[in-house]
């Protein structure tokens, strides 16, 4: 383990009668036994998250007569000894793109300022199903695209770690909420990177799923053949305990995909001895947009794969920037054709930022559209040759610590690529997790990815990093003020 850290502004996890910082697993346990109750973990909770509201912004509506709700209802199970719902009383969020019955659910624009639906999305139908307490709809980018806008209704997120930083991405409402000991666990989205770029600069877990293994049924479209679904957490433990309750197949979700139910706790405890990894360093390490912590940290990061037995190799795979290109142009063209009719009747309620990426999607051909189409198609053939000779590949989870908040910025539209966007065009699991910290306390991330529902073995190699290691311990202290 080490305790250098605690020197980088973290705090290490409090005892379990502070729920604030206690993992999905350790609660269960505890109210298993009685020895916590939902109910007040729910209210210690919601003190928490008004209390620190004024500067993380984490949330756009906080719902606590629904978590509270719940929470009894959780209690009464337990009391009872029927408690076999996977999250029975564990205070969850959920990213503002995701519908909720009767709640607001804005997509973090005044296109849909007063929008209420009627029924909700069903990754929160498969989360209430397991027993969690709705705490609230967290913060995002304006319908999880643009960038951190100061001319929307709601302010952008902030992140714990330090005042005045960005949480990251469109998830960037779960991903700091999760860090700053406010929610357990959230539910973000992710089309180019939008969970696990706030996982890695908010030092959590953030998990994409195969595409199609959770719905998207009632969560405001971005970009239709890349949206994902997934759990963001503080562990990878927690990731499958949250995955399992949420993963499931809909038939009135086009892109769902009918496969048999998996547990995903199954192979966590089975180590990475004999595991093949694959590591994708040229995609970051020598890139002069590269943050000068992030290579050492991911190289200790699989090092420590390695001294547990697993078989590391470098591998080359196309630029990112080809992958990047091939993305944009399908993501633009089809984010375009979900807005067209406000683009066409009320431009000017969208946000500047978001208003200048997206209209460019106008003027996508069609044949440039297809050709990116087959590109994707090419792209998916090379990682699929790569998870023919690798378990899993590694990198880093973000080229760059947390960026400085900057209102007088306006995003460009043109940007280094993402490290994160190559498994959306794959479609197959990813996940990040922290693997260090940066010289000013910032976190740091390793990336892992695998084959298309190979999310058991993702979980496993992640899990055995955890077990190896406490960066996910850790917790800020910096950044938080009331």
């Amino acid at each position: 383990m080490n305790d250098v850290r605690s020197a980088h502004g973290g705090a290490r996890a409090g005892s379990l009668s502070a729920p604030e910082y206690a993992t999905v697993s350790e609660l269960l346990a505890l109210y298993r036994k009685r020895a916590a109750s939902p109910v007040e973990v729910v209210k210690d909770l919601l003190d928490r998250a008004s209390s620190y509201e004024s500067s993380l912004h984490c949330f756009v509506t906080l719902t606590p007569d629904v978590a509270l709700e719940r929470a009894r209802d959780a209690e009464r199970r337990f009391t009872e000894g029927d408690a076999a719902a996977p999250l029975c009383g564990i205070p969850y969020g959920l990213k503002d793109v995701i519908e909720t019955a009767g709640i607001l659910t804005t997509g973090q624009s005044k296109i849909l300022q007063e929008n209420i639906p009627q029924h909700d999305a069903q990754v929160e139908v498969r989360m209430k199903h397991a027993g969690g307490a709705l705490m609230g709809k967290l913060t995002t980018y304006e319908f999880a695209h643009g960038g951190p806008s100061w001319d929307l209704p709601w302010p952008p997120a902030m992140n714990p770690w330090k005042a005045g930083y960005l949480p990251g991405a469109t998830s960037s409402g779960p991903g700091a909420a999760v860090a700053a000991g406010l929610l357990p666990a959230a539910i973000g989205t992710d089309t180019g990177g939008s969970i696990r770029m706030p996982a890695a600069n908010c030092g959590i877990v953030g998990l994409k799923p195969t595409y199609g293994l959770v719905s998207r049924r009632g969560v405001l479209p971005n970009t239709f053949t890349f949206d994902t679904c997934g759990p963001m957490t503080r562990t990878v433990e927690d990731a499958a305990i949250v995955l399992g309750a949420i993963a499931a197949y809909d038939d009135e979700d086009v892109s769902s995909v009918n496969s048999p139910a998996v547990d995903y706790m199954r192979d966590l405890s089975l180590g990475v001895r004999g595991i093949r990894i694959g590591w994708v360093r040229h995609w970051y390490d020598g890139d002069k947009r590269c943050h000068g912590d992030v290579a050492p940290a991911v190289a200790k990061a699989v090092a420590v794969l390695a001294e547990a037995g697993a078989i590391v190799e470098e591998i080359k795979l196309s630029d990112l920037l080809v992958y990047q290109d091939c993305k944009t142009t399908i993501s633009i063209t089809e984010m375009f054709s979900a807005y067209e009719h406000e683009f066409r009747t009320r431009p000017q309620d969208f946000g500047l930022m978001f208003r200048n990426k997206v209209m460019s999607g106008a003027l996508i051909r069609a044949e440039d559209y297809f050709q990116a189409l087959r590109q994707r198609l090419s792209l998916s053939r090379e990682l699929s040759r790569a998870f023919a000779h690798y378990d899993v590949l590694a990198t880093a989870g973000w080229m760059t610590p947390a960026d400085p908040a900057r209102p007088d910025k306006l995003e460009t539209f043109l940007r280094p690529p993402n490290i994160t966007t190559p498994f959306n065009i794959g479609g197959g699991p990813a996940m990040n997790i922290p693997c260090g910290m940066s010289r000013q306390g910032l976190p740091l991330s390793l990336q892992l990815a695998a084959a298309h529902f190979e999310e058991p073995l993702l979980l496993r190699v992640g899990h055995a990093y955890q077990q190896m290691t406490d960066w996910h311990t850790m917790h800020p202290t910096e950044g938080m003020t009331q």
